[in-house]
């Protein structure tokens, strides 16, 4: 019970940080590199002082540190830009079919091998995901956009990967983002301002670096080792219904029968995928 209520908090906490995005740039309060920045920097801060703190140290040098810090920058970047041109249903589709690939690819290169339920749980859910993101009507992609946010599925992918054998969560955290900090900086530091940053989109930032996203992945690297790569995956669809239902809750938008039938879907296909998945011998 533990396992699964810390991973519902984890999968909250992700949604939140879509929430936050999307208040922080469709309100003008915000640009995409200002916003990745600030989220980063002040989440990277706050780590490394709980880290300090608590009297443990943050470990640089490690060798799965340079991956895990990369694929953080990846994910960060290709997800704020790729909001400036996507829909944000064609961009949760995007995002969460390359996090599906590449960490089933993983799982199945470290010699994990889902069953049948898994992949059908698998098939299942994601169909429910396209039926609740796709828009209504004729829907143009842009090409430059997919892409960045193809890049950002691979990264956060990658990044839950090599969470999977990170070490202690918090000091791993930590380390990842101020290593994640100087390339970000200095893309925000070239780029032209767009949009006049504004003490609203500060503060958002700020929370999403810190709570939703410093210890969020925190949390997340405290789950990683305790599931098969697959569940992972799996369990990360219900990502986009949770900031549905944010959405409903907090940012008035429309309760309808086809989020309702979507969710069922998603919630329906994860429950088959998972029935019969157990944490990992040692597992907390």
């Amino acid at each position: 019970m533990r396992l699964a209520g810390l991973t519902l908090l984890v999968l909250v906490a992700f949604a939140s940080n879509s929430l936050l995005n999307r208040l922080a740039l469709a309100g003008g309060e915000a640009g995409a590199a200002d916003f990745a920045a600030l989220r980063l920097v002040s989440g990277a801060v706050a780590l490394v002082a709980m880290v300090w703190l608590s009297g443990a140290r943050v470990p640089w040098g490690l060798a799965r540190r340079p991956v895990g810090a990369a694929a953080m920058v990846l994910y960060i970047l290709g997800f704020s830009f790729a909001y400036l041109t996507l829909d944000a249903g064609v961009g949760a589709l995007i995002l969460f079919g390359v996090v599906q690939i590449t960490m089933f690819g993983g799982g199945l290169w470290a010699g994990e091998r889902p069953g049948p339920r898994r992949w059908a749980g698998a098939f299942i859910a994601f169909g429910g995901l396209a039926w609740l993101c796709w828009p209504a009507g004729a829907v143009r992609v842009d090409l430059g956009g997919a892409f960045l946010m193809a890049a950002a599925g691979l990264g956060w992918g990658i990044y839950s990967l090599v969470g999977r054998g990170g070490g202690a969560p918090l000091p791993a955290t930590a380390a990842n983002f101020t290593l994640a900090v100087p390339p970000v900086l200095a893309l925000w530091l070239v780029l032209p301002g767009g949009v006049e940053l504004t003490g609203a989109g500060v503060a958002l930032a700020v929370i999403s670096g810190v709570v939703t996203s410093g210890i969020g992945y925190a949390l997340w690297y405290t789950v990683l080792p305790q599931i098969e790569a697959s569940v992972a995956a799996l369990l990360q669809l219900l990502v986009p219904v949770i900031a549905a239902l944010g959405g409903i809750l907090f940012l008035a938008e429309p309760l309808t029968a086809r989020a309702i039938g979507a969710a069922v879907l998603v919630l329906g296909g994860i429950a088959l995928g998972i029935a019969r998945a157990a944490p990992k011998t040692g597992g907390r």
